[in-house]
């Protein structure tokens, strides 16, 4: 049981609390409608007009590589004795590189040698039976002329003459043979000692001192000399991109150790063949192949400061258009002209607001254009909008 009068006071209290409920809801309602509780103001984000040097590229991988190299081989077999390079050595053309073990070539030039002269004793007796058998023909033939001798001695003596020719011309054939095999032992024995075929710098050493080299099938490589003031760079390029390229046009790369630097030169030429054809292949750089078709373009860059090494990548840019002092705009800020390739609408920023312009475009890439006319140095594109909504905040107090 409530206390007598407490029903009443209730039902009064409910009713101010109601009341109030919807006296704050109009004054709620009131408030969101009423002018500059809500407001909408555009705010653009916009560009100035600029001019400077505007490029298009096309963008490309590559791999940097000694212009000039040799692979420098051993033509002897044996043991390697000596070797006098290593790696980073820089070596002037014909100086000692290495040493290959001479026994073997030593033995054969001196049997060789032995074999010659032995055979030049035997052409001194051959010589010497020649004149004898050929001079007792010739006399035979004066006696039989004469009926002194019979014929089957003249015949016996014009026999005995050929032969000893005969013999004499085979050893001289002999000695030809030879002295062939001793110019080849001879150069094997030259081979012992290797010298390097050109200046430059030694970039790898494949072979190891105290290594037996076998040179029957192949050439044994032993090192590796590089000219590396002059590197080529051999750029990936795909398939899609190669109808824009040419030798003789500009190009520029820059590499990971040095981002900010820009290193130029021209396209020297672009290879008739892919690097890289079909699924499942192997393309001249040794990676298997996954369906891509890319060409290798090549341009060389002096080095003088050694500032570029072999086998770093390269981020290559062929420029395909260039214009210089010219005034710039941000790409966002354009919208296409239907119908005119080259003509697009900006709209410029100006005191009593945004007001649209149409322009005519030149060089263009994804992030900027070249504005040829209809803009002016220091003009502000709009090249964004975004709106922001503001709430009036509301406070009650007691």
């Amino acid at each position: 049981m409530w206390p007598p009068g407490t029903a009443g006071l209730i039902r009064h209290h409910a009713g101010l609390l109601a009341g109030l409920g919807v006296a704050l809801a109009g004054a709620g309602y009131f408030l969101d409608a009423w002018p500059g509780a809500h407001s909408q103001e555009p705010h653009f984000e916009t560009a100035v007009v600029t001019r400077g040097t505007i490029e298009d590229s096309v963008t490309a991988l590559g791999k940097l590589q000694p212009r000039d190299y040799v692979d420098v081989g051993a033509q002897a077999s044996g043991q390697l004795l000596r070797l006098y390079a290593h790696e980073g050595d820089v070596v002037a053309a014909g100086q000692l590189l290495a040493e290959i073990d001479p026994t073997l070539q030593e033995a054969q030039v001196e049997a060789g040698e032995a074999e010659i002269a032995r055979l030049k004793a035997q052409l001194i007796d051959l010589e010497a039976r020649a004149r004898f058998a050929a001079d007792r023909a010739h006399r035979q033939a004066r006696l039989v002329r004469n009926q002194f001798t019979s014929a089957e001695e003249n015949d016996r003596a014009a026999m005995e003459s050929a032969t000893a020719t005969a013999q004499l011309e085979m050893t001289r054939a002999q000695i030809r043979q030879v002295a062939a095999n001793l110019r080849s032992n001879q150069a094997q024995l030259r081979y012992t000692k290797v010298f390097a075929p050109m200046a430059g710098t030694v970039v790898s050493v494949e072979a190891r001192q105290g290594q037996t080299l076998v040179a029957t099938y192949q050439t044994p490589q032993l090192l590796r000399i590089a000219d590396l003031s002059v590197m080529t760079v051999w750029t990936q390029v795909a398939e899609a991109d190669v109808p824009q390229l040419k030798a003789g046009m500009p190009v520029w790369f820059t590499t990971l150790g040095h981002p900010d630097r820009r290193w130029e030169s021209r396209v020297r030429q672009i290879l008739p063949a892919p690097s890289q054809v079909g699924t499942g292949g192997t393309g001249i750089s040794g990676s298997p192949g996954n369906g891509v078709v890319l060409y290798t373009a090549l341009f060389d860059v002096p080095d003088p400061d050694g500032e570029l090494r072999p086998q770093m990548s390269a981020q290559t840019f062929f420029i395909t258009a260039r214009a210089e002092n010219a005034l710039i705009v941000p790409a966002a800020a354009l919208k296409p002209v239907e119908g005119e390739s080259s003509r697009f609408t900006v709209r410029v920023l100006e005191s009593d607001g945004a007001v649209p312009r149409t322009v005519r475009i030149g060089v263009r890439t994804r992030f900027k254009a070249e504005v040829l006319e209809g803009l002016i140095e220091g003009e502000r594109v709009i090249t964004g909008e975004r709106v922001e909504k503001e709430r009036s905040a509301v406070r009650f107090t007691q």
